[in-house]
């Protein structure tokens, strides 16, 4: 049944409304990649924690209905029967190639998809991978998401968390990166319907090669980023080897669900390597509890971990900033107060 309408109607050719149906549809449906955080053979999940804080973050854009994965494994943990969360479409994989900003984007382009958003994680990994990525599109990539309004407008903090902004971002292609701590990690499983898995051939450049990596050694405790409870040191600790302090602690705590972390301070003194680091230009976390060990509390530091549930600060200075966000301070000696609280777990 049609209406006759009072206004005149304009006429136009078929072509031009194969073009308006194609870009409306195009509007209505979208598609992401995923840049994962690398796989090693030590993961104890199939996908990293903060991919699956990458997972929900896609699936909070408006009409996205293909989710792909790519992810660069040294490790066969991925595989047509490994369990994943629900809704991704397909799982692109490189193995043996070491996660440069240039091979990842050398694997972008041996993909089959077309995608409308680049969706990495806003650490150390993906602060190096999306730059590159965005110049390839010359787009603008929008950093350190921690909320999406809707497909063109997003929300990111600003001078070190003490401001929101809200960012529109026109680009046909959308290069982004998402705060893994404002995003729950996916992890409903669909059995139903296992994405592909799909290993990509990649020639690795060879106009830069890596050299070394400055990165603690993997004893299996919990990542920094997604474990329950954090130990971090500051500059108070006075020498690397007094952080076995702490280590002792996060044991007593539980192995697999407490990460060890440090300041800017401690790192930059040589105490521990860069990959602890918590703060403004370290990791960002958020966990049930924050035990800060002989840390003065500057204000990059408490950008990277003022979200957690519960701070507890361990510090002789009674001034030290540290105690204007914690939870529960003590001060006293740190050499004193740890040893004593590790017994009595």
């Amino acid at each position: 049944m049609f209406r006759v309408l009072s206004s005149p109607i304009q006429l136009v050719s078929s072509n031009t409304c194969t073009t308006k149906i194609s870009s409306f549809l195009s509007k209505r449906l979208a598609s992401t990649l995923i840049i994962s955080e690398p796989i090693t053979s030590s993961s104890s999940t199939a996908l990293p924690a903060g991919t699956l804080s990458a997972i929900t973050a896609a699936k909070k854009i408006p009409n996205n209905d293909k989710i792909d994965i790519l992810v660069f494994t040294n490790s066969s943990s991925l595989s047509d029967e490994t369990k994943l969360p629900s809704g991704i479409n397909q799982i692109y994989t490189v193995k043996d190639i070491y996660p440069l900003a240039e091979n990842i984007s050398n694997a972008i382009s041996k993909t089959t998809g077309t995608y409308d958003y680049i969706v990495s994680c806003s650490t150390k990994f993906g602060s190096n991978v999306l730059p590159r990525i965005s110049s390839n599109y010359d787009a603008s990539p929008v950093t350190d998401i921690i909320d999406i309004i809707d497909g063109d407008t997003f929300i990111r903090p600003m001078y070190a968390g003490n401001a929101l902004s809200k960012v529109k971002n026109n680009d046909s292609i959308k290069c982004l990166s998402i705060r893994t701590t404002a995003f729950d990690k996916c992890v409903e499983e669909d059995n139903s319907n296992k994405a592909t898995i799909t290993e990509l051939e990649v020639d690795a450049t060879t106009s830069i090669e890596h050299v070394q990596s400055n990165v603690s050694e993997n004893t299996g405790r919990a990542e920094l980023t997604s474990a329950s409870i954090v130990i971090s040191g500051g500059r108070g600790m006075k020498n690397g080897e007094n952080f076995k302090l702490l280590d002792d602690l996060a044991t007593k705590f539980g192995y697999n669900i407490t990460a060890i972390g440090a300041s800017r301070a401690a790192v930059d003194a040589g105490y521990v390597p860069n990959d602890l680091q918590v703060g403004q230009t370290g990791k960002v976390v958020a966990p049930n509890l924050y035990l800060a060990v002989g840390i003065s509390g500057a204000i990059q530091h408490l950008s990277g971990m003022k979200d957690s549930k519960v701070i507890v600060a361990i510090n002789s200075d009674k001034e030290a900033p540290i105690f204007n966000v914690a939870d529960y301070g003590l001060v006293d000696d740190l050499f004193k107060v740890v040893p004593e609280l590790t017994d009595k777990i």
